[in-house]
């Protein structure tokens, strides 16, 4: 491929699913279907299907740190996304990466699974906050981790704003709170503090939904390595993200993937 048709390059640092519905799996699928290149840091090795998290085994951090030197000072990166980040050690280590990256990153708080597996460590959550949080670009935290990180419990959307001011104290350039868990439409608050933007959609009755999240923040990212605003970024990453919601299907016997090719298959 010619220079000029070179892709946005976008590098997910997270944890494997092997039922492939949402961490690295769910990213790399993403960023296909929008049109860039993904690569990936592998942080974790779950053993995971439609029922939960059955085992999580978490890589050194020189492996972590290995994966992301190698594809960062060859390939390059136009966006970064993370995700899982099990132990305090990987929180900082990949801090410092992104800090030291030249790129836009997302950062996905992961903090428990959707079947409620905990997949960061209690004594990680400091780490978060006063290192991954300051380097991030935007950080997507849904209201779970939200009340995990700041101790601000929303129940209503008129917690989302006093949500966001919580967690842009913490020094990311935007945040975006997911309203997901609140009844009626689907509405998230992006905000960097002074400008907001209130995305909403109409809410699918459909229980598949494993990988939100991860598909969210890494659709955001594409939109970033293409060169879009946040707010564009942001807004193109809910509409790509509210088809897959509709379109997600049943997979083994609990809960399944949303369809990250929907757009394909319509």
């Amino acid at each position: 491929m010619s220079a000029t048709r070179a892709l946005p390059r976008v590098l997910t640092v997270a944890g494997s699913d092997s039922g492939g519905g949402a961490g690295i799996q769910a990213d790399l699928k993403t960023m296909l279907a929008l049109g860039t290149h993904g690569m990936s840091v592998i942080t974790a090795v779950t053993a995971q299907n439609s029922l939960g998290v059955q085992g999580a085994w978490e890589l050194p951090v020189e492996a972590v740190r290995a994966q992301y030197r190698s594809v960062v000072d060859d390939i390059g990166v136009s966006a970064v996304k993370t995700g899982m980040l099990a132990s305090a050690e990987l929180v900082e280590a990949v801090a410092e990466l992104i800090g030291g990256t030249d790129a836009p990153a997302v950062v996905d708080p992961v903090g428990v699974s959707k079947h409620g597996d905990a997949l960061l460590a209690a004594t990680a959550l400091d780490s978060v906050r006063t290192k991954l949080l300051p380097v991030a670009t935007v950080a997507t935290p849904n209201l779970d981790e939200v009340a995990q990180l700041t101790g601000v419990r929303v129940e209503s959307e008129d917690g989302l704003r006093r949500a966001a001011a919580a967690v842009l104290a913490y020094g990311p350039a935007w945040v975006l709170i997911k309203g997901g868990h609140l009844p009626g439409e689907a509405v998230d608050l992006l905000t960097d503090g002074s400008e907001e933007h209130w995305l909403r959609a109409p809410r699918h009755d459909n229980r598949h939904t494993h990988g939100t999240g991860c598909t969210l923040a890494s659709a955001i990212a594409c939109g970033l390595a293409k060169g879009q605003s946040v707010p564009e970024a942001a807004a193109a990453a809910k509409e790509y993200v509210t088809g897959a919601i509709a379109e997600g299907f049943a997979l083994g016997g609990g809960i399944g993937p949303v369809d990250h090719g929907w757009r394909f298959r319509r």
